[in-house]
């Protein structure tokens, strides 16, 4: 008699418990079919009705509900949470409803009546025959409580778990989180990154000339103020999106303004960007993040001068190439990764790699 034995006895006493009313109104409504002779129409209807009513919980969402929260409890299955249950679902958990009722009929027959029928053998002069009995009659009350219990938390997931389309729609939705995260990520590595490497440039920029030049220590360290405003700007907004309930897009569009000043802050970090722009007055949020973070990789892992080329025709094609010098561990960080991943959800390409001298960053993305 482990403690697992006493909870699935209680569960499966539940069922005793929920079917005593049907049994009532089963008994009331016979009792009234023998006794009555007049109306016996009305009351051969009444009985459909109470048919009908009787068959409806097992049905319901709530019921449903019910069983797995007291499966849970006492039968120490772990059941994934409920939600809108199909048909197919509805019908196994009124299959496990009407099964629950019936072994709780089973088992509280033999609580009540078998046990103390033998209490009364074992108390009233007992043989050894009588003791047998008696014996029999409890330790087949106990294994076959024991059983039961067993055989319904063997069957619990199989009738109250979720159907083949709940489990799909539960994946999905585990899918939606997990991209949903790497967009968090992503966001925050490119627009985070973007502002600590280019921090570390001008701050280094402006110790190297504090003596020499003042007025350019006094400008890097404005950008560098500037940089950490924009930068907490971005950390907010994408931590409000994360706590947005409805969906919109991280990468929010660029105006042409805002690509310029991203090229103003490399190159005030002592980065020689040399840009050929053939894009109107907005690019797209996914673009603006490839662009920034292709230039961080290039500060970061490259030496010389950048050449960004931008061009919008029937399609959108983002270049970036500077000398290859240093790219040796350039494949351990996830900077290619975030972009790989961006140019994917966006439907286009991206190519990254050596080009003779050069390393270069293609993306091609589709126009709008």
């Amino acid at each position: 008699m482990r403690a697992s034995t006493y909870r699935r006895a209680v569960f499966l006493l539940l069922g005793t418990v929920i079917l005593l009313p049907y049994l009532l109104l089963a008994g009331l409504i016979g009792q009234s079919l023998l006794t009555t002779t007049d109306n016996r129409a009305a009351m051969l209807g009444i009985a459909a009705v109470v048919a009908v009513v009787g068959l409806v919980p097992p049905f319901l969402s709530g019921t449903r509900e019910l069983e797995i929260a007291a499966a849970r409890a006492l039968l120490r299955v772990d059941l994934p949470a409920p939600g809108p249950p199909a048909l197919e679902t509805r019908l196994r958990a009124a299959l496990w409803f009407a099964v629950h009722l019936t072994v709780g009929a089973v088992i509280g027959t033999a609580l009540v009546a078998a046990v103390p029928f033998a209490f009364v053998g074992l108390s009233d002069r007992p043989t050894a025959a009588s003791l047998g009995v008696a014996l029999l009659i409890l330790l087949g009350t106990v294994y076959a409580t024991a059983g039961l219990g067993a055989l319904a938390a063997t069957m619990a997931p199989v009738l109250l778990g979720p159907s083949p389309a709940e489990r799909m729609a539960a994946v999905e939705a585990r899918e939606r989180r997990l991209a949903e995260r790497n967009r968090l990520a992503r966001e925050l590595h490119d627009s985070v990154g973007h502002a600590l490497t280019a921090t570390t440039l001008q701050a280094g920029a402006a110790r190297a000339v504090f003596d020499q030049d003042p007025e350019f220590a006094r400008r890097a360290l404005a950008a560098i103020e500037e940089l950490g405003r924009s930068s907490m700007d971005d950390l907010d907004r994408v931590l409000g999106l994360l706590r947005a309930e409805n969906e919109r897009p991280f990468a929010l569009p660029a105006s042409r303004a805002g690509l310029q000043r991203l090229l103003d802050d490399m190159r005030a970090g002592g980065i020689e960007v040399h840009a050929d722009l053939d894009v109107g007055e907005t690019l797209p949020g996914e673009a603006f993040r490839l662009v920034q973070e292709s230039l961080t990789n290039a500060a970061k892992h490259g030496t010389g001068s950048v050449r960004l080329a931008i061009t919008a025709a029937e399609e959108l094609v983002i270049e970036v190439r500077n000398p290859a010098a240093g790219r040796a561990n350039r494949s351990r960080g996830r900077g290619l990764t975030g972009m790989r991943e961006r140019v994917r959800l966006a439907g286009g390409t991206l190519e990254a790699g050596r080009d003779g001298d050069d390393w270069l960053v293609r993306a091609r993305l589709p126009r709008d």
